[in-house]
């Protein structure tokens, strides 16, 4: 099977192919289950600039996102190209994160199991299952929810938070999920869920978790210099499934 999408090409413009990749991703994460319809927030760093930043217009379902929807916008929460407006809390707490974190990927979502395991008192995720070994150390947690992000203030204290790790728990209301791709990021998001899932499954027979040794989890971590797959390409090869599945269920979005 082509490892490219299956009703379009690869684009030499790294503009348009950032808003192509954005644009697929808002829609499986609908067939994901990861999204709260228009609201929510997936920010990317325009190529070629550092304080500019694609988001869909607030009012468009993720399901219909496409690629000439996407708008620019700036930490002042201007429109620089595109129409439509950018979303309060999208503004205050997307741009803000970019900036301070230097992450090209900000994904923001209340996707249920996360959620879930968010609003426990003891909201750790725990290395129980090799899935959850990736994600040792990976994770920042706020344990102090303030409500509704309505100052760029809020989120430099969410991106204080999140420090040097790739994602931040929100106790009470969701996760951040940053990565250097669209790929990387949404594989990483796609993956917490599941081991949120497979966590809060586990709690609720009322037995006790069985963790991995640091001994295990360093060697879950530690890349084999004979694996034919490393993991940038894992993503990358991720990423290109997921347009083919996006392509067959919900079309239309490269437009």
């Amino acid at each position: 099977m082509s490892a490219t999408p299956l009703n379009h090409a690869v684009s030499d413009d790294p503009i348009h192919q950032t808003k192509v990749d954005l644009a697929a991703c808002l829609r499986m994460a609908v067939l994901d289950d990861l999204h709260e319809g228009i609201d929510n927030h997936f920010t990317v760093v325009v190529p070629g600039h550092t304080d500019q930043y694609f988001v869909l217009p607030f009012g468009l379902h993720w399901s219909e996102a496409r690629a000439s929807d996407l708008i620019i916008f700036n930490e002042a929460g201007e429109t620089i190209a595109g129409d439509g407006i950018v979303e309060m809390t999208a503004q205050c707490i997307h741009a803000p994160l970019h900036r301070v974190s230097g992450k090209n990927v900000v994904l923001h979502t209340h996707q249920n199991w996360a959620l879930a395991l968010n609003m426990l008192e003891d909201n750790r995720l725990l290395s129980a299952s090799q899935t959850a070994a990736f994600f040792h150390n990976e994770i920042a947690y706020d344990d102090d929810y303030q409500g509704l992000a309505c100052s760029v203030e809020e989120g430099e204290r969410l991106a204080a938070c999140l420090g040097d790790k790739s994602i931040l728990f929100m106790k009470n209301h969701g996760v951040v999920v940053t990565g250097d791709s669209i790929a990387q990021a949404y594989r990483r998001m796609y993956k917490l869920e599941r081991v949120c899932r497979a966590q809060i499954l586990a709690m609720s027979t009322g037995q006790p978790l069985a963790l991995l040794s640091q001994e295990v989890i360093d060697r879950v971590n530690t890349p084999s210099p004979t694996d034919r797959h490393p993991r940038a390409s894992r993503a990358h090869l991720y990423f290109e499934a997921v347009k083919r599945i996006v392509d067959r269920e919900l079309p239309g979005y490269a437009d």
